[in-house]
């Protein structure tokens, strides 16, 4: 390996790193980790630390680092076959056998998959699909999608225009036309704090229908939503939210998209979110856990009602115009089976929702009772904690404080990486599934004397 001062000028000079302050990395005032290698839920650096990885990487190395199983699935396909397109009808075993274990694992309904290679261009495929279906349905005027407000949903065009987070369009020149948004689902930060949760769920009922009522029913395609929100605070929704929303939405004949990217194959401690929170999508869209990250895939599960009209739209107007020159790359669909196998073998899913249960007991009793403290939330291992300034009245930090970063900071210096979300002073817990409950108090015992460096 390349001696580290050489690998850290290079990466300053030629890497281009997303997500990232770029003047302040190029002066050299923001710290840099070269990544070396990882087993189970650590990575270990080119300085010699070894860190417990309460994120996943990006929420997406669900069944934890170095499994020899998918790399020699990996190794096995590019020997025999390293790529070959999918195009009119052609197929691999691992794409083809891939497409046959999601919709087995698929909530009912489902009926294809179309692969990509990350969750922003499965998104952007969702729409095309949409705006095609439409059109061959006769209502070329039904295009608008609506998203929430804390929504994330990729970072392109489209994508970036869905997510309802400032960061990711401010100075893009997005929204681009056609997207609107509504309500986000977050409790916890509602007006009223003497509302319920039965009236929270009613109010942002009524806000869809004021929405859909004003620009026009038949205007409108398709609402997407992630089973629960995860960039934008990492929020289950409260009860009853989804079967109100997705009664609305088939009163006025408007499609459902379910971004499942961070909730697909387990992490709530269900193989889907959708089964979870009783959504009925016609769309569903996959990445993350579909191959751990261990090969760059994406998928966009298509719905039987969808699927119909798409076949009628090709025998009235030839081969359907979308695809990419990687979709069901055989390598990332080698990777995906293998990752499933382990998944199921493992039983990784019931452990995510088991240890889940047991990290956010865990952070309660570490810091349910501190006074910066205003919410402890999760499902599975999607977890958590919020920091106000004041809990009784809910009164939250001045962003330029950056409590939860400092927090998070606090904790790297402890070991244990975890993410200071965009938008809010929010940590966010994102483990690999393979996560112990001794791993899961380490996090909470950590944060809890991080928390009392930051806020006393």
């Amino acid at each position: 390996m390349l001696k580290n001062t050489q690998l850290e000028d290079w990466d300053r000079e030629n890497f281009f790193h997303p997500s990232t302050h770029l003047a302040e990395f190029a002066r050299g005032n923001l710290a840099q980790r070269v990544v070396t290698g990882g087993s189970g839920c650590h990575i270990e650096d080119s300085a010699g630390n070894r860190l417990l990885d309460a994120f996943a990487g990006l929420y997406c190395v669900n069944v934890g680092y170095g499994r020899p199983e998918i790399a020699e699935a990996i190794a096995a396909q590019a020997r025999e076959l390293a790529y070959y397109h999918a195009y009119v009808g052609h197929g691999t075993e691992a794409s083809i056998t891939l497409s046959k274990m999601i919709l087995d694992r698929a909530p009912a309904g489902m009926s294809k998959v179309y692969f990509g290679l990350g969750g922003s261009d499965a998104n952007e495929t969702n729409v095309k699909l949409v705006w095609y279906y439409n059109n061959i349905r006769g209502l070329p005027e039904k295009k608008k999608i609506i998203s929430r407000w804390r929504g994330y949903h990729g970072s392109g065009l489209m994508t970036g225009s869905l997510t309802g987070l400032e960061a990711f369009q401010k100075k893009f020149d997005l929204p681009l036309d056609r997207v609107l948004h509504t309500d986000a689902p977050y409790y916890f930060r509602r007006k009223d704090l003497g509302q319920s949760e039965a009236e929270f769920v009613a109010q942002c009922v009524a806000s869809l229908e004021e929405l859909i009522d004003r620009e026009g029913a038949d205007t409108i395609a398709a609402f997407i939503g992630e089973p629960a929100l995860g960039t934008g605070g990492l929020v289950p929704p409260p009860e009853g939210y989804w079967p109100a929303i997705q009664e609305v939405l088939d009163r006025h004949d408007i499609l459902l998209i379910a971004d499942e990217v961070v909730t697909g194959f387990g992490r709530l401690g269900s193989m889907f979110g959708s089964d979870h929170y009783g959504m009925r999508p016609d769309l569903i869209t996959i990445a993350k856990g579909l191959t751990s990250a261990y090969a760059p895939l994406s998928g966009s599960i298509v719905g039987d009602k969808m699927w119909k009209v798409l076949e009628q739209g090709t025998d009235e107007n030839g081969p359907i115009g979308h695809g990419w020159t990687y979709s069901a790359h055989p390598i990332g669909a080698a990777a995906g089976v293998a990752n499933l196998k382990l998944i199921d073998e493992l039983g990784l899913v019931e452990n995510a929702g088991k240890v889940g249960a047991h990290l956010k007991a865990a952070l309660k009793d570490a810091l349910g009772d501190h006074p910066n403290v205003g919410d402890i939330r999760g499902q599975g291992l999607l977890c958590a904690v919020e920091f106000v300034e004041e809990r009784e009245g809910r009164s939250f930090f001045d962003p330029k404080r950056g409590v939860g970063a400092a927090v998070n900071a606090a904790l790297l210096g402890r070991g244990v990486i975890s993410r200071a979300m965009p938008q809010g002073d929010i940590l966010g817990f994102a483990p690999p599934f393979c996560l112990t409950e001794a791993e899961a108090e380490e996090i909470a015992g950590k944060l809890a004397d991080s928390v009392k460096d930051v806020l006393g």
